[in-house]
């Protein structure tokens, strides 16, 4: 995790143009809001059982239609068969705490600058690369057990030498929308949507069918065993053996969101107060703060 921001950082100077050193906006904030996370067992469902996010949020003003944006947001993502009902006989579910870091890029559809009073506010969309760790857990008989330890699709067993144990971190594709709407003269406050398209199909930890429970027993364990096939019959259905049939659909990968407002307040440099500009920054000379 440490890497990655190093390389966030290194990349925010590499790939700043310089002629925007002069005219350059640094704003700090809050974001607050929801996660909420789309899968196997909620495959279509926008915002269904979201739970409470937030972070921080740097965003660097190279013009006033481009930024570049680093995030850092904590949320909770939980879903449940008996919920959200797709598949309510299968009788899974999970939470998961999401952290992420991300860079991406914003355009402004109009000019926008925090404190311009000519420029006070413009949608946006926003697109970039993030890293995220996540823990799916269920709970059972009183405990939240962990589930990637327990190999409840095989992994792990010599019985199923090809499933090994999935990463409980990996990189996603944020992009989004949201309006950004300047307060004050060093204020600013921004509503957004994101979606996340990650590469993982696990975020759930369900992906593809069930495994024989007389191996996940044996080879991991009795709880392995058990939250791996919590199918549900009904008074006149009789149990089924369900080893090698869907569990999930591999096909498809996760994903997950955050939803919610930021409030930014804007840094002054010593650049926001010169009066001079090179050429290449004199068609923003409106930047003056108003």
């Amino acid at each position: 995790m440490k890497k990655f921001f190093f390389l966030i950082i290194i990349s925010l100077i590499v790939f700043v143009p310089s002629k925007y050193i002069s005219a350059q906006r640094h704003e700090l904030g809050l974001f607050g809001g929801g996660s909420y996370y789309l899968g196997d067992i909620n495959p279509k469902k926008q915002f269904a059982q979201t739970q409470f996010a937030y972070g921080i949020i740097y965003r660097y003003n190279i013009n006033p239609h481009w930024a570049m944006r680093i995030n850092g947001f904590q949320g909770k993502i939980e879903s449940s068969d008996a919920v959200i009902r797709y598949n309510q006989k299968r009788n899974l579910s999970f939470r998961s705490n999401i952290t992420e870091i991300g860079l991406g890029m914003e355009l402004n559809f109009f000019r926008y600058m925090t404190g311009n009073k000519r420029m006070r506010t413009s949608p946006f969309i926003f697109a970039g690369l993030a890293y995220f760790r996540y823990n799916p857990q269920t709970f059972y008989e009183g405990v939240w057990y962990d589930l990637q330890p327990l190999g409840t699709e095989g992994q792990g067993t010599t019985s199923y030498p090809d499933k090994k144990a999935y990463s409980l971190g990996g990189f996603a594709i944020p992009f989004g929308i949201g309006a950004k709407f300047s307060i004050s003269k060093n204020f600013s406050i921004a509503a957004e949507w994101g979606l996340r398209k990650t590469f993982s199909d696990y975020i759930d930890d369900i992906s593809t069918v069930y495994a024989d429970p007389l191996i996940l027993a044996s080879e991991n364990s009795q709880t392995a065993a058990i939250l791996s096939d919590r199918t549900i019959y009904g008074i006149n259905d009789e149990p089924q053996n369900n080893i090698g049939k869907q569990r999930g659909d591999s096909s498809t990968k996760d994903w997950y969101s955050f939803a919610g407002i930021t409030v930014t307040f804007r840094i002054k440099t010593k650049s926001d107060s010169c009066s001079g500009m090179p050429k290449t920054t004199r068609k923003y000379k409106d930047y003056k703060y108003d």
